[in-house]
């Protein structure tokens, strides 16, 4: 057999190829070490979120102040309730790097924060951004959590009772559902206000076969609200110089203070009172 001859152009051809094949197997390679390499990243996240938190992004406590009579307001509230239980509220305001969710607590650190409420969603579709994560980092840490829904007044209750069920999936051991209502409706009477918000509350309770919790200013549950929801767990929000947020009504909460400075979040919150012991408000979770 006649040896093969290759001539400079054959050669030529001969190099190019393989030159083509080494590089084509060479970002192959690459390819495959990168997505090894985003996998890795993705499945080690949280760690990593950890040891860089713990390392390189040290929590510093801000120095917050409130004026000389609401400090004082805050103090005499905290006196009269030591027997009481102790809580805060958050939402998208708060930035979620403004809380050290392991170290909660106000009245010079000696009275811990044992619950959280924080908003879910809000009418129709909306969802708060910050929602998951807080939920998570509440049930992480121990705390007896709770999620509310912004009621939008003029909207549908059916769909925004519907909007809660799909974005909040309550647990055993969780507060009952919340419905917060604050706004005056402006396409609707008051009287079709009250249907719609039974409407809400009638899906919601059937969903978890629990009466929800309503929240709601002192004045408006006065002027709208009061006679209304009978049996329904009561959270008032009262800021005035008063010794409890209702001078005639039994309640369950006060938010006492939106001007909250908490040991452990770097931001001034809502700060809330149950109106009993621990055991008292484990018993008012949800099985």
């Amino acid at each position: 057999m006649t040896p093969k001859k290759y001539t400079k152009k054959t050669a030529k051809q001969v190099h190019k190829s393989r030159r083509k094949k080494y590089f084509f197997r060479r970002w192959v390679i690459l390819a495959i070490l990168l997505i090894a390499l985003v996998g890795t990243g993705l499945y080690l996240r949280q760690s990593v979120s950890y040891y860089y938190a713990l390392y390189f992004n040290k929590f510093k406590h801000k120095k917050l102040h409130n004026s000389e009579k609401e400090a004082a307001r805050i103090q005499r509230i905290l006196a009269s309730n030591l027997d009481k239980t102790y809580g805060f509220d958050v939402s998208h305001y708060q930035n979620r790097e403004d809380i050290k969710w392991d170290s909660l607590s106000i009245g010079n650190k000696t009275i811990p924060l044992e619950f959280v409420v924080m908003r879910a969603t809000m009418g129709n579709r909306s969802a708060d951004k910050h929602f998951d994560e807080f939920w998570e980092s509440a049930k992480k840490h121990d705390l007896i959590r709770g999620a509310y829904h912004f009621y939008r007044a003029d909207e549908d209750p059916v769909i925004q009772a519907n909007n809660f069920l799909e974005n909040v999936k309550l647990e055993s051991g969780d507060l009952p559902p919340i419905l917060d209502i604050e706004k005056i409706p402006k396409r609707k009477t008051n009287k079709k206000l009250i249907e719609d918000l039974k409407v809400w509350c009638k899906i919601v309770e059937d969903a978890y076969g629990e009466k929800p919790i309503i929240y709601t200013y002192y004045h408006y549950y006065k002027d709208f609200l009061k006679g209304e929801f009978e049996g329904y767990p009561l959270w008032l929000a009262n800021y005035n110089d008063v010794p409890s947020p209702s001078p005639d009504d039994e309640w369950d909460f006060w938010q006492f203070t939106e001007n909250g400075i908490v040991h452990g979040i770097n931001a001034k919150v809502d700060l809330d009172i149950y109106n009993g012991n621990s055991w008292s408000l484990k018993r008012l979770t949800l099985d």
